[in-house]
C-alpha cells in the first residue's frame, strides 16, 4: 500500500493539544486526492486517554488517510489505531465512537487523546476501548464524520470506517496480516449509525475486507422520528449538537433550516456547532425547536423528509452476520426503529441475532452489554460461524449473560 511519510509528533508534550482545525497533521499532502482509498497520508504516535489519570496501556497511533465522501469525492480523515502491548492480536475491530456533535474538537481523534480538555463525551468509549484491548483486539477508531463534522450523512461514515480498516491493515506497526485480517465492526448509539453504513456499503465498496461480524446497539433509526422525539424533552440538547453537521452535509437541509430559523435559532445552531454533546445536552434540556423556527418543527421535518429518508437503513441487508442489541425502555432512542430494521432486513435474508434488554436504559446498556458483544465478536474473529437465520430474544439483562 502506498504510504505518504510525515513527521511524528512527540508523545507526552506538555503543550496544550491543538484542535483539529488548528493541527497541521489533519492537512493532507499535495497529491493526496489521486491515491487509492485507504492510503495512509501521514502517521504519528499518540497516547489515548482512559477514565484513569494515566493513558491506556496500549500502543497507539493516528493515521491520516484518503477516503470518500457522500458525493463520491476524495476526502481525508483520521483514524486512531491501537493494539495491546503484549500478546498476539485476535483481529481488528473498527469501532465507531458515539460521536453526537458537529464541532471539530468532538471528533474521536481529538477527544480520545491524553491531554484533551475533558473526557465527558468519550467516557463510554474509554470503557469499551479498554475492554477491547483487554480482550486482545487491535482497534481502529475512525473520525467517521470526516473533517467537516458532517453529522448523519449517508454512505460517508461507512466509507470512512472501511478505509480506516484498509489503512490499519497497511500500517506495519499494528502487526496485522494485511487483507487476511478478520475484521469486526462495532458501535453504539451515535456509533451505530456509522457502523450500520459500514455494514451496508462493504460488499460493494470494500469487498476484499473480511468483515466477519457487525455488532451495534442503541440504533438511531429512523432518523426523522428520532429527531422529533428528542424535541422538548430532557435530551433536546442533542438537536443543536447534531443539526449543524447535518446541514453542512446536505444543502437541502441547510436551505430549509436557513429559511425557517429565527435569529435566535441561527444563534442556537452556531453555539451548538462549537460545543460537544455533554454541555449541549446539559444546557438545552426541554428546549422547544418551535421557539426557534417560524414554522412548527414537525412541519419542517416533513419538508425535508427526502433528505432524512436517505439516512435510514436501506432495503438491501448487509451480508455480514449482525448482532443487534437495544434497551426495551430506552429513554433516548425508541426500540421500535430497531425492531423495524430487524424485520425488514430479516425479510431480505440477513443473518441477525437481536437481543432486547428489559432492565437497562440507554447508557447502562452500552456498559453492561459489552462483555456479551465482545464474546460474540471473538467467536466471529476466531472463525466460528454465527447462528443462521434471524432470531430475536427479550432478556431481563445482558449483564446476566443473556445475548
Amino acid at each position: 500500500m502506498l504510504c505518504f511519510t510525515g513527521t511524528p509528533m512527540a508523545v507526552g508534550s506538555a503543550d496544550p493539544l491543538p484542535t483539529p482545525q488548528h493541527d497541521p497533521f489533519y492537512t493532507p499532502p499535495s497529491g493526496w486526492d489521486s491515491v487509492t482509498p485507504g492510503t495512509i497520508l501521514n502517521s504519528r504516535p499518540v497516547e489515548v486517554a482512559s477514565l484513569e489519570p494515566q493513558a491506556q496501556d496500549a500502543d497507539a497511533w493516528q493515521l491520516l488517510y484518503r477516503t470518500t465522501d457522500t458525493a463520491g469525492q476524495p476526502m481525508a480523515t483520521v483514524t486512531t489505531v491501537l493494539r495491546p502491548r503484549t500478546g498476539q492480536v485476535k483481529g481488528l475491530i473498527t469501532y465507531q465512537a458515539a460521536t453526537n456533535a458537529s464541532a471539530p474538537q468532538c471528533a474521536p481523534s481529538f477527544a480520545l487523546r491524553q491531554g484533551a480538555p475533558d473526557k465527558y463525551d468519550a467516557s463510554l468509549d474509554f470503557i469499551q476501548i479498554d475492554q477491547m484491548l483487554s480482550s486482545g483486539h487491535a482497534i481502529s477508531v475512525p473520525d467517521w464524520e470526516g473533517p467537516k463534522g458532517s453529522m448523519l450523512t449517508p454512505k460517508q461514515p461507512g466509507y470512512a470506517a472501511l478505509d480506516g480498516v484498509r489503512a490499519a491493515q497497511g500500517f506495519a506497526p499494528l502487526g496485522l496480516p494485511g487483507t487476511d485480517t478478520p475484521v469486526a465492526a462495532m458501535g453504539y448509539s451515535g456509533g451505530s449509525f456509522g457502523t450500520s453504513w459500514a455494514a451496508q456499503v462493504q460488499p460493494t465498496y470494500a469487498p476484499e475486507i473480511r468483515l466477519v461480524g457487525v455488532a451495534m446497539g442503541g440504533w438511531t433509526a429512523p432518523i426523522a422520528h428520532h429527531l422529533e422525539s428528542l424535541d422538548s424533552g430532557p435530551f433536546s440538547g442533542f438537536l443543536p449538537s447534531i443539526l449543524p453537521g447535518m446541514m453542512r452535509a446536505d444543502p437541502r437541509l441547510a436551505a430549509a433550516f436557513d429559511k425557517y430559523l429565527t435569529p435566535a435559532g441561527q444563534a442556537l445552531m452556531a453555539a451548538g456547532d462549537s460545543t460537544c454533546m455533554t454541555p449541549n445536552v446539559a444546557q438545552h434540556a426541554f428546549q422547544r425547536m418551535d421557539d426557534y423556527l417560524t414554522i412548527p418543527f414537525p412541519q419542517l421535518l416533513e419538508q425535508v423528509q427526502a433528505s432524512l429518508a436517505d439516512l435510514d437503513f436501506g432495503p438491501v441487508a448487509p451480508t455480514a452476520p449482525l448482532f443487534l442489541y437495544n434497551a426495551v425502555h430506552d429513554e433516548i432512542v425508541a426500540i421500535a426503529g430497531a425492531d423495524q430494521a430487524v424485520a425488514q432486513w430479516c425479510a431480505s435474508g440477513a443473518q441477525i441475532t437481536h437481543t432486547r434488554d428489559q432492565l437497562s436504559e440507554h447508557v447502562s446498556l452500552a456498559i453492561s452489554a459489552t462483555p456479551a458483544v465482545l464474546r460474540w465478536i471473538d467467536e466471529r474473529l476466531a472463525g466460528q460461524a454465527a447462528p443462521g437465520g434471524c432470531s430475536t430474544r427479550t432478556v431481563p439483562s445482558m449483564s446476566l449473560g443473556g445475548a
